[in-house]
C-alpha cells in the first residue's frame, strides 16, 4: 500500500493564473475596458447635468426613451427618475462591457496576426463614426434634448479612456497593413 503525500491540485492556481502571468484574460480585460468607458460617459453626463442644475437628467431621458418609449416632444420636460436612471445605467454598463470585450478579443487576434491589425483599426474608426453619427440621423429629438456636442465629447472621452487602457495593456502591439 502506498500513500500519496502531495495534495491534489486546486482551482486556486487556475483562478490566480491571470495575476501570476501579469496579464488579464481578454474577457477580463474587456470587462474592465467597458466599465472604464461606461464610467467615463456617466461621469461626463453627471457633470453636464449638474452644471445645468438637473443631475441624472441624461440617464433618465435615455431610460425613458428605452423603457417607456417616451414622447420625443416631451423629452425636455421629463422629471428626473432614479428608477429610469438606474435601469438605463445597467443597460449602459452591459453595452459598454460587450464593446470592451469585443475590442479586447480583436486586439488579442491582432497580437497573434499583425497583418489583420490595420483592418481592425479601420473597423474601430468606422464603428466610432457610426456611434457618433447614428444618433444624429435616427434619434433627432433625443439628440436635441441632450445636445450633440455633449454626446460627441462623451464619445471621445470614452474612446480615449478605453483606448488608453488597452494601449497600456498591449504596449507591444504593432499594426502592419
Amino acid at each position: 500500500m502506498t500513500t500519496e503525500t502531495e495534495a491534489p491540485p486546486t482551482t486556486m492556481s487556475v483562478l490566480a493564473a491571470p495575476a501570476v502571468r501579469g496579464r488579464a484574460l481578454p474577457h477580463e480585460e474587456g470587462l474592465i475596458t467597458g466599465i472604464l468607458g461606461a464610467a467615463t460617459v456617466a461621469l461626463w453626463f453627471f457633470l453636464v447635468d449638474a452644471i445645468k442644475g438637473r443631475p441624472l437628467y441624461t440617464p433618465t431621458v435615455l431610460g425613458t426613451v428605452l423603457f417607456r418609449h417616451g414622447d420625443a416632444a416631451a423629452l425636455d420636460t421629463v422629471a428626473v427618475s432614479l428608477e429610469m436612471a438606474a435601469l438605463y445605467t445597467v443597460v449602459h454598463v452591459l453595452m459598454f462591457s460587450a464593446i470592451g470585450n469585443f475590442a479586447s478579443e480583436l486586439l488579442a487576434i491582432a497580437e497573434r496576426h499583425p497583418e489583420v491589425g490595420f483592418g481592425i483599426l479601420l473597423l474601430f474608426v468606422i464603428f466610432e463614426f457610426a456611434v457618433t453619427v447614428s444618433p444624429i440621423l435616427f434619434a433627432g429629438p433625443l439628440v436635441r434634448a441632450l445636445t450633440w456636442p455633449a454626446l460627441l465629447v462623451a464619445n471621445l472621452l470614452a474612446t480615449a479612456a478605453m483606448a488608453g487602457y488597452l494601449w497600456h495593456r498591449h504596449p507591444m502591439l504593432r499594426v502592419s497593413p
